[in-house]
């Protein structure tokens, strides 16, 4: 007979997640145990295992839940009517937004998605390029005089954009909406003067 899930599941699978980005981004994939996360989250190394076979599974399941949830709050924007400065502009305000609260799932990106499966790590490049793609309609469309004849220097905005956005955290870790919201502007009013001027 197969064990039922208990009541507070979710509530406990949403702590370990949480817990295991922390320790992952502080002390590092490679190093960090699953009894290590299992200490942090105040639970048994026999508890954690109930809801992670593998330490590569926990990983995953961290930049699943985090990617697909921001692939699915920027690709539901209402952008529709939206002149394309106005789309890029609620878009880069939108996923720097994403990010607050989220620095650890952000920065154990780079060093663990090479660490997994072939099949999972094309599950989570797919919901970064579903992103990438969006942007670049919108790119594209602020000046579609200089972008339709050069898809190399389409990608290289696109991507100087994600890394500004990418990379706050690094140097203004900690900041407010308001801070993030100014910083968001200053991304849009960078890429839509650089764009014209290119």
């Amino acid at each position: 007979m197969a064990r039922p899930i208990a009541k507070d599941h979710d509530a406990k699978r949403e702590h370990i997640l949480k817990t295991a980005a922390r320790v992952f981004a502080q002390t590092g994939f490679g190093r960090t145990s699953m009894s290590q996360v299992a200490k942090e989250c105040g639970i048994s190394k026999a508890n954690i295992y109930h809801y992670y076979g593998s330490k590569d599974g926990l990983l995953f399941d961290i930049l699943d839940t985090y990617l697909r949830a921001l692939r699915d709050r920027i690709s539901m924007l209402p952008l529709e009517g939206l002149s394309p400065d106005d789309q890029l502009g609620l878009i880069v305000s939108e996923t720097l937004h994403a990010y607050d609260g989220m620095d650890e799932e952000h920065k154990i990106q780079t060093e663990g998605i090479p660490l997994l499966s072939a099949q999972q790590q094309s599950v989570l490049k797919g919901y970064q390029r579903d992103m990438v793609t969006q942007l670049s309609g919108v790119v594209a469309a602020v000046a579609p005089a200089v972008f339709d004849q050069d898809k190399r220097k389409l990608r290289s905005t696109v991507m100087s954009v994600f890394g500004m956005l990418n990379w706050f955290y690094m140097w203004n870790s900690g900041a407010d909406k308001e801070a993030r919201t100014e910083y968001a502007d200053t991304i849009a009013r960078l890429t839509l003067s650089g764009v014209r001027g290119l």
